[in-house]
């Protein structure tokens, strides 16, 4: 039976030329499309954010199975690179997630970022939506699942 950790509660107005916020107005932020001509000073888009999320999302999950199987990061970086693409069937994302874990062999590197592919909700919640490619330590690992 799962259990309820946290919602997040957030409301986008006028779509991706309006501003988004959260509940609790931590949040408030002006949107513009991506490389829009009118885009508004300071505003962010979807793909950033999703890219925030995702990163630090993944980050969480990394120190998470280090932990369990008793490996010690220090200053892992987790830079997502989220695509937007359209092709003859409309819009989609693709996203890259490229992990740096200094001080670890490219084994070691590797087999963390697949773990965590495995555990991290951001992943989860992708998996067979979208295509994500996993990089550690600036190799690319095999296509991920």
């Amino acid at each position: 039976m799962s259990k309820i950790l946290y919602t997040a509660h957030a409301t986008a107005i006028g779509g991706r030329n309006g501003y988004a916020k959260t509940d609790d107005e931590v949040l408030k932020l002006d949107l513009s499309s991506p490389g829009s001509p009118n885009a508004k000073p300071g505003s962010t888009n979807p793909e950033q954010l999703f890219a925030c999320g995702y990163a630090a999302c993944f980050g969480s999950a990394l120190e998470f199975v280090a932990k369990e199987n008793k490996v010690t990061i220090e200053d892992a970086q987790v830079q997502a690179d989220v695509t937007l693409n359209k092709d003859e069937s409309g819009f989609f994302i693709s996203v890259t997630l490229n992990v740096s874990l200094p001080g670890l062999a490219k084994d070691a590197a590797a087999k963390l970022v697949e773990a965590a592919h495995q555990v991290c909700p951001y992943s989860k919640a992708t998996r067979g939506n979208i295509e994500v490619t996993l990089k550690a330590n600036d190799h690319a690992l095999k296509q991920a699942a």
